[in-house]
């Protein structure tokens, strides 16, 4: 089948180009420029990539429709007008499938736990409430109109090759150096707020097998997660064991944490990660596609912060 990946060079496309070539299917990967991989693999030359700038091409979504795809994988579609578009122009196509890449950030302050994907859902901010109106959009026109859409909805990715969101909740990889230098960390309340991490190879698996097994997948909405959330205080601790550290965590009330930090931007940030502090069910996607992530919340920070060491972001002693 022709598919088209929006979004094709990132964190995500990464991993899902080359599993989507490998299983035959005609792949054009579509990006604002020709940006290498963050890991090289021969199957990603063999997908055709066009650029394309989605903001500054008022043609965007027509050009993506006269590709004509059969399945189009939406990576970065941020606002609900921008998938109204894309939806009016697919249905004048002969697509069969279509993948909206969400967030976990349309879910507000946790209720119970595991968090399912159909919850109740109230989002902390406007990137949060822009992609919770964009899935019931979506869900109504699956409904109403049976367009065919999956919803996969990430939490906090990471991988080798970029920057990841720290113990503390923003993204500072100054505070892992502290850590690998042994250095006492200050963790805001009692450390108990969670992350949910998970590794770009595990979100595209929930994309291609969302892909394999289409009619499993269609009207469904999959958190693409590890099968275990993080706690902060964890969190610090397995990277102090990482570096073979002993742990030196303090604690401190949100008010004083935030001037422990001093710079309003990051504790904005955290606020926004830790406020959540959800741990998010696959359990949809591991029986509806089989779904099963290669990497634990654990084994996912520590091939981030490996990939820091390797690239000398990191020093070590």
């Amino acid at each position: 089948m022709k598919v088209i990946v929006i979004g094709g060079s990132g964190h995500i496309g990464t991993y899902l180009v080359p599993m989507l070539v490998r299983e035959g299917h005609e792949v054009i990967m579509v990006s604002r420029g020709r940006r290498e991989p963050y890991i090289r693999d021969w199957a990603w030359e063999k997908a055709e990539h066009v650029s394309m700038n989605r903001s500054k091409d008022p043609a965007f979504v027509q050009k993506i429709a006269d590709m004509n795809g059969d399945i189009v994988i939406d990576l970065i579609c941020f606002e609900l007008d921008e998938v109204k578009e894309m939806v009016a122009a697919l249905k004048q196509t002969d697509l069969s499938h279509y993948l909206y890449c969400s967030t976990i950030w349309t879910h507000g302050r946790a209720q119970t736990l595991p968090i399912e994907a159909d919850s109740v859902k109230e989002p902390l901010d406007e990137y949060g409430r822009q992609k919770y109106l964009s899935e019931q959009y979506l869900m109504q026109e699956f409904r109403k109109n049976n367009f065919p859409v999956t919803i996969v909805s990430p939490g906090q990715i990471c991988g080798p090759g970029w920057s990841i969101i720290s113990p503390l909740g923003y993204g500072d990889d100054s505070i892992f150096q502290t850590i690998a230098e042994g250095k006492e960390i200050c963790l805001p309340n009692f450390g108990m707020e969670t992350l949910h991490p998970v590794h770009a190879e595990d979100v595209a698996q929930v994309f291609f097998k969302s892909v394999k097994h289409r009619k499993e997948a269609l009207g469904e909405n999959f958190h693409a997660v590890s099968a275990d959330a993080l706690t902060i205080y964890g969190f610090t601790q397995a990277m102090y064991r990482l570096f073979r550290k002993e742990p030196r965590i303090e604690f401190l009330p949100w008010d004083q944490w935030c001037e422990y930090v001093q710079n309003d931007r990051q504790t904005g940030i955290a606020y926004h990660h830790l406020a959540r502090s959800g741990m998010y069910s696959i359990e949809n996607a591991k029986q509806l596609i089989g779904y099963s992530p290669r990497y634990t919340s654990v084994q996912v920070v520590e091939a981030s912060i490996q990939s820091y060491i390797d690239r000398g972001v990191i020093s070590v002693d």
